[in-house]
């Protein structure tokens, strides 16, 4: 059975919820990713920003990245995944959220983020197939 320990990537880096979108952008230029967890002090995953949110929710409304924090971009609780969720739950629940970022938790910390890259890469064609066709090609 793969989990979603098998599937995700190892070593999700956290922006802080006082930390500005100008740090987020250059922390995922460095990572070169385009989602990071938001953490707050208690080091708790609080929500996720990508790099879409930083352009569309900032920028794009005149706001200043070098003043406006992660913590303002949050939305509600994150959609997580325990680290022993068989795959078939994990694509369940990308699917249901329509979401193609997926935190997954393990006694309540993050231990890793799950992506379409790591979905592609560790699950058979069909199956990334049918997350494509369900999730992608909607939106």
């Amino acid at each position: 059975m793969t989990t979603a320990r098998d599937i995700m990537h190892t070593g999700a880096t956290c922006i802080q919820e006082n930390e500005t979108l100008e740090d987020a952008a250059h922390r995922m230029k460095e990572l070169d990713v385009g989602a990071l967890p938001i953490c707050g002090e208690d080091d708790r995953l609080h929500g996720i920003i990508t790099d879409r949110d930083i352009v569309v929710k900032c920028l794009a409304k005149g706001k200043d990245p070098r003043t406006m924090t992660a913590g303002q971009l949050e939305q509600g609780k994150p959609v997580t995944i325990d680290a022993e969720a068989d795959s078939g739950r994990v694509l369940q629940v990308m699917q249901e959220h329509r979401i193609r970022r997926l935190p997954v938790i393990e006694n309540h910390r993050l231990v890793g983020m799950i992506s379409e890259a790591d979905l592609a890469r560790r699950l058979p064609d069909d199956q990334v197939g049918h997350f494509v066709e369900a999730v992608c090609a909607a939106t």
